[in-house]
């Protein structure tokens, strides 16, 4: 009988052939689940890491959307000496952030669309450190506004991304970090006022280096947003967004079909022009009552400072309520009860008259937050966003000049502050519409 042979081949085949025994099952699996549970350690751990730069960067970017601005206001004489700047051109400059503002935020969702919301504020920020660092020290009128207007151009494209940021990273906390990043804009607002004219005392007194100092701030911006260039999206990961803004893109909505929208922005443009007569006037209405030039500097900043706590009070509130109007109100009503003390007792109740108008400047935030809340999808709180501020800020351009026009021919402050107190009675009915529980996606494409 013939012996059998085994080769050492046929015994190689029959043992890979044959079928994995439960322990070499299990040794597999649990080697991929440490794989997998690996990755998505990782992956978590990537993201938790990138969401708080994200919000580090978006405080560090709210803190230098004002500073170009209320420095340059609270150095403003020294500047008009130092470039021989006529009195039209200084009350030009007044004007020219809201017109800035109109017209290179509209070009924000595009420039998003293109290369991302997170590169776009990393462009802004450098845009704005660029302009502060050339605008002391270009030497002329013109060459200054020039230098001014890349800075304001950097801070128009962030104002109207930051609420589509604030959406895409954090889509259910919309009213907390629309209340941090205004929490933040009003502490670099109110810091630059109060801190601009005893540092440039500090630095030697030179308005240039006072006006130059400030480029510092805005270059610590820049760098968190440098992680987020190349991320066309600057969003999480689409698994982690909400499935809103996983589909496809849509076509852009024919906004102006929204009553919402126009809402928005007249209410947007109202609040502006208020913000703008105060920041640009109320120091001179309590001098000129009698207060001291210190006093009334500090009464300006008070007034200003009142929008740290509130703004992270009100968007939180706006969130939570179904229908935003008594908000509205509430402001308004704070609103017209300065503006009546201003009138009847500028000076015997000056501290109770900032109050009152701080809170009422406090529609800010919640003009922000609406934004927001208006809107379904990332796209479209751009659209919103860049069709409310563009349009609001034109529309605040005329209220600083009219009110100086106002205080030159009446020679007293009774018609400049009527016509404030006048301006807040249709931003109260304009804010009760945009506060309405609505989409601006169902109104524009019906």
């Amino acid at each position: 009988m013939a012996r059998e042979e085994t080769h050492p081949t046929d015994t190689a085949t029959r043992s890979t052939d044959a079928p994995p025994t439960a322990a070499t099952a299990e040794a597999g699996q649990d080697a991929h689940n440490k794989t997998h549970g690996t990755a998505t350690a990782e992956a978590g751990a990537t993201r938790a890491w990138t969401t708080r730069l994200v919000v580090v960067g978006i405080v560090l970017a709210a803190l230098n959307l004002r500073p170009a601005i209320t420095s340059l206001g609270a150095l403003l004489e020294e500047v008009r000496d130092g470039l021989g700047m006529s009195g039209s051109v200084a009350g030009l400059l007044t004007s020219v952030p809201p017109l800035c503002f109109a017209v290179f935020g509209v070009t924000a969702p595009r420039l998003a669309r293109r290369f991302g919301p997170g590169a776009v504020v990393c462009a802004g920020m450098a845009a704005i450190t660029a302009g502060l660092v050339i605008r002391p020290y270009i030497g002329g009128t013109a060459g200054f506004l020039a230098a001014s207007a890349l800075a304001l151009m950097g801070i128009a494209v962030s104002n109207v991304l930051m609420p589509v940021i604030v959406k895409r990273w954090f889509p259910d906390r919309v009213g907390s970090m629309t209340g941090l990043y205004s929490m933040a804009l009003a502490l670099g607002t109110s810091l630059a006022a109060a801190v601009t004219v005893p540092m440039t005392d500090a630095l030697g007194g030179n308005w240039r280096t006072g006006l130059g100092v400030w480029a510092v701030l805005a270059a610590a911006a820049v760098l968190p947003w440098l992680p987020l260039v190349r991320d066309r999206r600057s969003a999480p990961a689409r698994a982690a967004m909400p499935a809103a803004d996983q589909r496809p893109a849509a076509a852009p909505l024919r906004i102006t079909r929204s009553r919402t929208a126009w809402a928005l922005a007249v209410f947007f443009g109202l609040q502006a022009t208020a913000a703008y007569i105060t920041m640009g006037w109320m120091a001179q209405i309590f001098r000129d009552a009698g207060v001291a030039a210190g006093t009334a500097g500090l009464l300006l900043a008070v007034t200003m400072v009142m929008g740290v706590p509130l703004a992270f009070v009100i968007p939180r509130l706006a969130t939570r309520l179904p229908h935003q109007g008594p908000i509205v109100v509430a402001l308004g009503t704070c609103g017209l009860a300065g503006y009546a003390g201003l009138y009847l007792a500028p000076a015997g109740g000056a501290w109770a008259w900032a109050l009152l108008i701080g809170i009422a400047n406090c529609a800010f935030p919640l003009a922000l937050t609406m934004v927001g809340m208006r809107a379904r999808t990332g796209a479209g709180v751009a659209q919103l966003s860049a069709f409310a501020q563009s349009t609001g800020y034109l529309i605040s351009i005329p209220g600083p000049l009219l009110v100086g026009v106002l205080y030159q021919h009446s020679g007293g402050w009774g018609l400049p502050i009527a016509l404030m107190a006048g301006l807040m009675v249709p931003q109260m009915a304009v804010g009760i519409l945009a506060g309405r529980p609505r989409t601006i996606e169902d109104e524009a494409t019906r």
